[in-house]
């Protein structure tokens, strides 16, 4: 008589192999879900540049992204990850005074996100009715924003951006996220 079933090493065998395909599935999408976090990151901060530039264009006057908390005024230290403004600048001082009036208000990113800025640009980045990117006293302002994530690993985006105004952005390898 023949008996119908699984044996108990049958049963055993297609469980670790269950295990381990699962295993390989489940960190393929943690790194997937860590970039898309970074990506989206990254894509806000374009976004806000892109506004930014063509509200210089559009008012034909200057506009101005800086870091801030509160949304009110830009932050005298900490970096872009904190939230960031962006605001017309009526007076061309870089600094948002009563009667600029508020374009956009992001909020700070998630928590263990940094987005930093070269010296250039680690306080403001403004653009003038040309599009350009230009610092108060008038010269060129070129750098770069890195977006990492503690969680993401090794892999960070960057935001560069060109003395014409146009941002790009590139993958890059940090040995940390600072």
């Amino acid at each position: 008589m023949k008996q119908s079933g699984v044996t108990l090493l049958e049963l055993v065998l297609v469980l670790a192999i269950s295990a381990i395909l699962l295993a390989i599935g489940t960190s393929s999408f943690v790194s997937i879900a860590a970039n898309n976090r970074l990506l989206n990151a990254t894509n806000s901060m374009v976004a806000s540049l892109h506004l930014a530039r063509s509200e210089a264009i559009k008012r034909n006057s200057r506009t101005v992204l800086c870091p801030s908390t509160t949304g009110t005024e830009c932050a005298a230290s900490g970096g872009w990850h904190q939230g960031w403004l962006v605001f017309h600048d009526i007076n061309n001082n870089a600094v948002r005074d009563a009667g600029e009036a508020v374009i956009l208000h992001h909020e700070g990113m998630p928590e263990g996100f940094r987005l930093t800025g070269n010296t250039l640009i680690a306080s403001y980045i403004s653009y003038v009715p040309t599009g350009a990117t230009r610092t108060i006293s008038g010269l060129h302002q070129v750098g770069t924003l890195t977006v990492c994530e503690a969680l993401a690993g090794t892999v960070s985006r960057r935001i560069i951006i060109n003395s014409t105004g146009r941002a790009r952005t590139t993958k890059i390898a940090l040995a940390s996220c600072p």
